[in-house]
């Protein structure tokens, strides 16, 4: 959230985070009803309540609204792992709110659009891995590194993509060990020299 010199201006933020999370809801309220690409700007406003410029105002379309709603429930996450916590506890964190939001996911996933949770959460992930391992290390990621990552990245998605999709039966605490696992050797041993496994 930006800045502001003045109470007005923080009121606004105020509002527009409001905003945002109300038509979050409307979102997952249609999601209930329709695939996330058959839904339309027209049913959230309708079922939020507000018009179609409020909803311009906060997101560039419907993706936009659902990245934005899953970057809230990441961050969580993702700020568990930066302030010293292990890789394991920092997913068991992300997959326990992925399941409690099991029908937003469900539908989000299930979307194959450019601008989809999928390519989404696979961007966020890896851009947080690159931060964190470089951060820790002081240095630059390797090519060959970054490009393990990468792979690593797109397999941990789809697993939980599929996890997902078919009802979770797994726990958070399976799902985070087994990617843990399933990290490649060398970025496990960097992970680990990091003190980001223990």
């Amino acid at each position: 959230m930006a800045l502001y010199d003045d109470a007005s201006g923080r009121r606004a933020a105020v509002r527009n985070e409001s905003t945002r999370y109300r038509l979050a809801q409307a979102m997952k309220i249609c999601m209930q009803k329709k695939s996330v690409d058959d839904i339309t700007v027209k049913n959230i406003v309708e079922q939020c309540g507000v018009t179609r410029q409020t909803f311009y105002r906060n997101f560039q379309d419907k993706y936009d609204l659902v990245n934005w709603y899953f970057d809230k429930l990441l961050h969580r996450s993702f700020e568990h792992m930066g302030q010293g916590k292990t890789i394991n506890e920092g997913l068991e964190r992300k997959f326990g709110y992925i399941r409690q939001e099991r029908a937003f996911f469900a539908a989000g996933f299930r979307s194959d659009d450019r601008n989809s949770l999928k390519e989404h959460d696979f961007e966020l992930i890896f851009q947080f891995y690159i931060h964190l391992l470089e951060e820790k290390s002081g240095r630059s990621l390797s090519k060959e590194m970054a490009f393990l990552l990468e792979f690593y990245c797109r397999g941990s998605v789809d697993m939980t993509v599929k996890w997902v999709l078919c009802g979770m039966k797994e726990s958070p605490e399976y799902l985070a060990q087994a990617l843990v696992k399933a990290l490649p050797v060398p970025l496990f041993k960097l992970a680990d020299q990091m003190g980001l496994l223990r």
